[in-house]
């Protein structure tokens, strides 16, 4: 069921769908640094920001479930070439926008391909790359959260502070086409998944609604809960509570940025080297000091703000990296593609949620100072203590799809 490729090869799709990652991570990341923006120009409150920003990621939780009834009957090629495809689409529907409602629609339609795109290169991984280097891959790719930061958000506030806040949406949309034709060039037809083998039928996807399995969801969903309960008002936060100015973002975001791009890849190797539950674990203590911290800090100089946001999103935007490779060892091949749909589905569920929780907790004050921000920070520290538990049990239930639930479906 897995694909052969060379090393040669395999490091070359993995920095592809790392570039894959990347385009559809700033196309989500780059609306956080801009909320200040935002909802000064179009007299957004927080509840109303909170919503564009869930947009994107509920739309994308949406489309996941939607993606069970196709995302294993087509190769993973075609497949992500046609999700691509409309993603690219979307953004630069989002560059067009003529109005917050437009800009609404866009960045809803741009959410739901991205999530079911994230599924699709996580099953490639799976695919294509053995166990013992799986988590160096994931973190390879999941890196590119903090290439993100380190220069994709900042150019792009460049270029939205030199030609206005339509142009990172378009070099957005231009980045991803060069992306769509090197993969057409480089990705094979990988539907060896889509063909039963002849000495067992594909699983059923009732296989998917298993304790086991759910449990691996409402980790992903806890995980990713406790995160965007405050990461989508990080920016408003410094800016109107710790004194910063507009101007000082971009310095913040390149260093938690290149912080988390170092840390992508030790995680990774600390995975493949220890296990992902115990990494897993281990991260998630380690977060709550940060979300506490950062979200009672008082007004401080940029380097102290700088100090804490490194640490804020070093650990927080690693914790996707054991949770990842921990439940998609899990699934047989020709159910890992619409198991990871699931799985992203319940990721960007809970971020948007989360987002959207946080929007109703917060009051913006009329000196611009956030409201509340610190309850949302005990908040995660809670959620983050469930999925603690969560994580235990998993590990103590789970067990791989065995020859009983290989049925048709």
């Amino acid at each position: 069921m897995t694909a052969t490729f060379s090393p040669r090869q395999e490091r070359l799709l993995i920095l592809l769908l790392a570039g894959v990652q990347f385009t559809h991570l700033l196309d989500f990341m780059i609306v956080l640094p801009l909320g200040p923006e935002f909802m000064r120009l179009f007299s957004l409150s927080a509840a109303q920001f909170g919503t564009l920003v869930s947009s994107y990621t509920l739309a994308s939780a949406a489309m996941g479930v939607l993606g069970l009834a196709w995302v294993d009957r087509f190769g993973r090629r075609s497949t992500l070439l046609v999700i691509l495809g409309g993603f690219i689409t979307a953004t630069l529907a989002c560059g067009a926008a003529q109005s917050h409602a437009w800009l609404l629609v866009a960045r809803s339609l741009a959410g739901g391909c991205a999530g079911l795109m994230g599924a699709v290169i996580m099953s490639i991984i799976a695919d294509t790359v053995p166990g013992e280097r799986r988590g160096q891959a994931i973190g390879t790719v999941m890196s590119s959260l903090g290439l993100s930061a380190v220069a994709g958000v900042p150019l792009s506030l460049g270029l939205a502070n030199l030609l206005g806040w339509r142009a990172p949406f378009w070099a957005i949309g231009v980045l991803g086409a060069l992306l769509w034709f090197g993969l057409l060039a480089v990705l094979p037809r990988m539907d060896a998944h889509v063909t039963p083998g002849t000495d067992r039928q594909a699983p059923s996807v009732k296989a998917l609604f298993t304790p086991g399995f759910a449990l691996g969801w409402l980790l992903t969903f806890s995980v990713a809960f406790s995160s965007f309960l405050l990461i989508p008002y990080l920016s408003a936060f410094m800016v109107g509570n710790l004194g910063l100015e507009q101007t000082d973002l971009p310095w913040v975001y390149l260093a938690g940025g290149a912080a988390t791009l170092l840390a992508a890849r030790q995680v990774g190797r600390w995975v493949d080297r220890f296990g992902p539950a115990r990494v897993l674990g281990l991260l998630l203590v380690g977060t709550m000091v940060p979300h506490l911290g950062f979200t009672h800090l008082p007004a401080s100089p940029l380097p102290v703000v700088m100090v804490a946001f490194v640490l804020f999103m070093s650990l927080t935007s690693t914790r996707p990296i054991p949770t990842i490779a921990l439940i998609s060892a899990r699934v047989p091949p020709p159910l890992r593609g619409r198991y990871m749909a699931m799985n992203m589905a319940a990721s960007d569920g809970a971020s948007g949620l989360a987002a959207w929780a946080s929007g109703l907790m917060l009051a913006t004050a009329p000196g611009g100072e956030l409201v509340g921000f610190g309850l949302a920070g005990w908040l995660a520290v809670g959620v983050t203590t469930v999925s603690l538990f969560i994580l235990w049990t998993f590990g103590r239930s789970a067990v791989p799809v065995n020859r009983s639930l290989h049925l048709a479906p």
